[in-house]
């Protein structure tokens, strides 16, 4: 009598998997298995059990035999059986927790007091009604090829929905045939520097992520720096050496400012000139506050341009959709390195996406959230020109965040305070290439949106009292 499955899918809509080993009689070794599934927590409170009748039938046990050890279960209190319910989980009964584990009242809170970390949108304005409906209308309307192996390239809904919207509110150039649609900015750089459609070496931006550096240096690529400053990004420093360079030219992160006009007629020229690619992360273009749109730099050179984007700042990071798009001369490799079946990319999400742009929601959405941050962003600097006038605040026309310039010495000591305050934010240094060549700086990369409406107040407050200290 070793495990048995129980199917009772017709009766309770679930299958139950009981061991049934030990002495003394088959009565004897289901109560002990029903005595330790619900004793190790296995069978929750609550939980209803397959009337007796059939749990006989899949186990092959005498009627008599299940009932009686029902029966001897709900004298001892493990079980409940009442008229028109069936028999239960009793609601009192814990499970054992393993040695050393510890009760949730002692579990301390992983989550800052006040989240000012940078690249994080406010999770509580997503949109759930408008995606909801979306999700409905593409499901509806979806074919039934749709629900088969998905098509590394990505939906076609999304990828028509995609090559619209980013050529009228973006300025890209291209058709659906040459975008990807991939997990997220991170996904891209796997598939085309790990899958080696792209080699180094590769220029970067003297700021960045160091999540990003990491990733190329896992695919083996050398990163050099370029050097960053109130233009954006010194192209100038490239040579014929890279054959690929990393750029944000809409909002250079996290120093905010954007690419300045003739670099990014540099980039494009030295693109074609050496045979090079410029890979264009834009990650959040849609927010612009105090400045004309700009465009982006795929515009000038599709050629020669990856242009890479996601919903992560937009709508969630929770939806993991982003898009390449690529020159002709790349599609094949990147399909190649991604596989002949989607592994990434829900295609429901896609769909849905697709509706949700195809419908205007996803614009609505958009301006909507430009207009709360651009509030946010207002009050921040207000309150910080207010009570702290000695820290002077970058990169404030576009984005999510602001950087906050420091006194010499001081990055470090206001880091350490407010993660004492319990304010999660990151100094600048953090994000300079360890090679930059130029001086580091003391800074703070402030995020604004993270907080919900409610709350953002109250996080100022905190960081004004760690800034006026």
């Amino acid at each position: 009598m070793a495990g048995e499955w129980v199917n009772s899918a017709e009766r309770i809509g679930a299958d139950l998997h009981l061991e049934l080993t030990g002495k003394g009689g088959r009565r004897a070794a289901l109560t002990h298995a029903l005595r330790e599934a619900v004793r190790s927590g296995r069978l929750a409170p609550g939980v209803r059990l397959p009337p007796y009748r059939s749990l006989a039938a899949d186990l092959g046990l005498a009627r008599n035999t299940v009932a009686d050890a029902y029966a001897e279960l709900v004298a001892e209190g493990w079980l409940t059986a009442r008229q028109g319910s069936g028999t239960r989980v009793a609601g009192r009964v814990e499970p054992s927790r393993p040695r050393g584990s510890s009760r949730p009242g002692r579990v301390r809170a992983s989550r800052p007091v006040h989240d000012l970390r940078q690249g994080q949108p406010d999770a509580a304005s997503f949109p759930r009604a408008a995606w909801l409906a979306s999700a409905r209308r593409a499901v509806t309307a979806a074919p039934n090829e749709a629900f088969g192996p998905a098509d590394p390239r990505g939906r076609p809904e999304l990828r028509r929905a995609l090559a619209e919207y980013l050529a009228r509110t973006r300025g890209v150039r291209t058709d659906p045939g040459h975008i990807v649609v991939c997990s997220g900015f991170a996904h891209a750089l796997r598939l085309l520097f790990g899958g080696r459609v792209l080699r180094g070496p590769l220029a970067v931006e003297g700021y960045g992520l160091a999540f990003h550096r990491g990733l190329l240096s896992a695919a083996g690529v050398r990163a050099r720096p370029l050097t960053v400053d109130g233009d954006g990004a010194r192209v100038d420093e490239l040579t014929g050496a890279e054959r690929a360079v990393l750029l944000t030219p809409a909002h250079q992160f996290p120093t905010g400012g954007p690419l300045h006009a003739h670099r990014r007629m540099s980039a494009a020229d030295w693109a074609r000139s050496s045979d090079g690619v410029v890979l264009e992360d834009d990650y959040d273009g849609e927010f612009r506050y105090d400045r004309r749109p700009i465009g982006a730099l795929q515009g000038l050179a599709p050629d020669r341009v990856v242009y890479v984007g996601s919903v992560s700042k937009s709508l969630s990071p929770a939806i993991r959709l982003g898009w390449m798009v690529l020159p002709g001369h790349l599609v094949d490799d990147v399909l190649a390195a991604k596989g002949e079946r989607e592994a990434w990319a829900g295609v429901l999400d896609q769909l849905t996406l697709a509706d949700f742009i195809a419908s205007g929601s996803y614009d609505r959405h958009v301006r909507r959230m430009r207009q709360r941050y651009r509030a946010r962003r207002d009050r921040f600097v207000t309150a910080l020109a207010e009570h702290a006038p000695h820290v002077h605040v970058t990169g404030i026309a576009a984005g999510l965040h602001a950087v906050l310039r420091l006194p010499p010495g001081t990055e470090a000591p206001t880091v350490a305070a407010a993660a004492r305050a319990g304010i999660a934010l990151d100094g600048l240094s953090v994000f300079r290439h360890p090679d930059a060549p130029f001086p580091p700086e003391d800074g703070l990369v402030v995020g604004y949106a993270a907080p919900p409406d409610h709350a953002v107040e109250t996080a100022l407050n905190a960081l004004l009292r760690i800034l006026t200290v």
